[in-house]
């Protein structure tokens, strides 16, 4: 069979990067063995391509060609057995999920490259559970995919320079900028990303401001592109919560996650996929 990349989840980030891949010309595979999920991944991407038609950012003729490069199946052994060149583990940010998953993946589709879209989690740590860690690398992508053009390249202690390397000339292929950094907790853009988030938040919690006028200091003080609290949004709560949760317990107390995150994430309020977090979104 000819050569294809995989995703394992069709969660947002893991239609983002499928769509990047299939952009690139890649054959794309999805897998996702949520029935709903799954059905769904097809029309989301078209979506999301007719949107850059719209834009003029596509040619129609592109985007459908696009889209065709992309399929799902419902679980890692319905890969194909032969061609995987890369595959990306992109599943919610819970590290023993991702140990339970890696094996199965590594076994099916070696020798592919294996790489984990974790923000935070360590990548050394679930190399643990791979026969072959030099072959494994983290790929930390931003969402929405199609549109950020950072990639963060995490290098493990055994990942193999030759593995690095091909990382990086995957990121410049797809049109991605990347950055390189070493195994650390938070990596470099969620260590800091999330501590600016958490603490927009307590200041939220004691009034200092609203979540739009948190948001508007950092946009026109700062030059961000976009509020904390807004980001977060579209991150989404849990996947915040998550994150804030995993680097409590390796850098202490500055990242424990402050009680209205915990409290929305309770209530399922997750952010824009939600309809609501520390915005509206249901307009």
């Amino acid at each position: 069979m000819a050569q294809y990349s995989a995703v394992i989840g069709a969660g947002t980030m893991g239609l983002g990067i499928a769509y990047v891949l299939a952009a690139a010309g890649d054959t794309a595979i999805l897998v996702e063995p949520d029935a709903g999920r799954g059905a769904e991944a097809i029309g989301t991407l078209t979506g999301v391509a007719q949107s850059a038609v719209k834009r003029g950012k596509l040619e129609e003729t592109a985007a459908k060609e696009l889209i065709e490069r992309i399929s799902v199946v419902d679980a890692v052994e319905a890969l194909p057995t032969e061609g995987a060149n890369l595959v990306v583990e992109a599943v919610p940010e819970r590290i023993e999920l991702k140990k339970a998953l890696l094996p199965a993946i590594e076994k099916h589709c070696a020798p592919a490259i294996l790489a984990s879209n974790t923000s935070g989690l360590s990548i050394d740590e679930l190399a643990t559970v791979l026969e072959r860690p030099e072959r494994f690398v983290g790929l930390h992508f931003f969402n929405p995919v199609w549109v950020m053009s950072l990639l963060e390249i995490v290098k493990g202690a055994q990942t193999d320079p030759a593995v690095l390397e091909a990382a990086r000339a995957l990121a410049i292929r797809i049109g991605k900028d990347p950055i390189v950094v070493k195994n650390m907790p938070g990596f470099a853009t969620s260590r800091l990303g999330v501590a600016i988030g958490l603490e927009g938040m307590r200041m939220l919690e004691e009034g200092v401001a609203s979540a739009a006028d948190i948001d508007k200091a950092m946009e026109l003080g700062y030059r961000h592109p976009m509020g904390p609290l807004r980001l977060t949004d579209l991150v989404g709560l849990d996947v915040r919560l998550d994150i804030a949760r995993n680097l409590s317990k390796d850098l202490g107390p500055r990242f424990n996650p402050p009680q209205i995150l915990i409290d929305k994430v309770a209530a399922g309020e997750l952010g824009k996929k939600s309809g609501k977090g520390f915005y509206d979104w249901t307009e």
